[in-house]
């Protein structure tokens, strides 16, 4: 961790690793994606709508995963000041409010032939729903503050204090009546014929590495942007 502390040690390990990340990326959501949307088989109860799934679960899987992480790093910027715990946060957030939207529609998409409605306000739902507008709210905190250091601080609060809702989406299911399937996989085994775990694994795996891929790429361009804005600075001072 420290050893990437450096921002050119970290652009020379983002750019090696970004392009393996990007085409392993591609081709396991690619091969999960077709097995699941055109060989797997359907579900016995819900047809052919579970494909849906594919795209799904993943989704919903990152969007955690990100938030957990860019929580995580916004502890770091508090507790050891890390030069590039900032730089995550902004590079993840946007990335994780993609996924998260990409499962809440979705699951409205899925909602519909399943249980006869794109929305109900039960626990699985809203508190998903809570995880994008934390997302939104902790890009906002970072853009429209005046003072960028302070705003960046303000969101790295919110990013902590929001984990709390990340066990409430996990255990909805249990705590709460609600329309949506309790967890099909866990320590213990999985629910899910092997032919459809198959496929939505592979997927999951794509989804994680484009995820990485994507805030490795946004990390590049905010350091990239840090050094321009530094050589401004300089200039300027220099001019006056």
């Amino acid at each position: 961790m420290h050893a990437l502390a450096n921002p050119l040690r970290f652009q020379r390990f983002a750019s090696a690793f970004t392009p393996w990340l990007l085409l392993a990326g591609l081709g396991l959501a690619g091969a999960g994606l077709g097995i699941g949307l055109f060989l797997a088989p359907p579900d016995y109860l819900q047809g052919e709508s579970v494909r849906i799934m594919y795209v799904h679960v993943p989704a919903a899987w990152m969007s955690l995963g990100g938030y957990l992480g860019m929580a995580i790093a916004a502890l770091v910027a508090f507790v050891w000041r890390h030069p590039l715990a900032s730089l995550s946060v902004r590079a993840i957030a946007p990335v994780g409010a993609t996924y998260a939207a990409i499962c809440l529609i979705t699951g409205s998409l899925w909602g519909k032939p399943t249980w006869g409605t794109y929305w109900r306000w039960d626990g699985r739902l809203t508190s998903m729903l809570v995880l994008f507008l934390l997302y939104l709210g902790v890009m906002a905190l970072i853009h429209l503050h005046e003072d960028r250091a302070r705003g960046l601080k303000m969101a790295g609060l919110l990013a902590i204090v929001g984990t709390i809702n990340l066990p409430i989406i996990k255990f909805s299911v249990e705590w709460w009546n609600t329309l949506h399937q309790p967890a099909s996989i866990r320590l213990s085994g999985s629910s899910i014929h092997p032919d459809m775990l198959t496929p939505l694994l592979l997927s999951a795996g794509g989804f994680l590495m484009l995820f990485a891929a994507i805030v490795l790429i946004r990390m590049r361009a905010l350091i990239a942007e840090q050094r321009i804005e530094m050589r401004a600075l300089r200039r300027a001072a220099r001019a006056g």
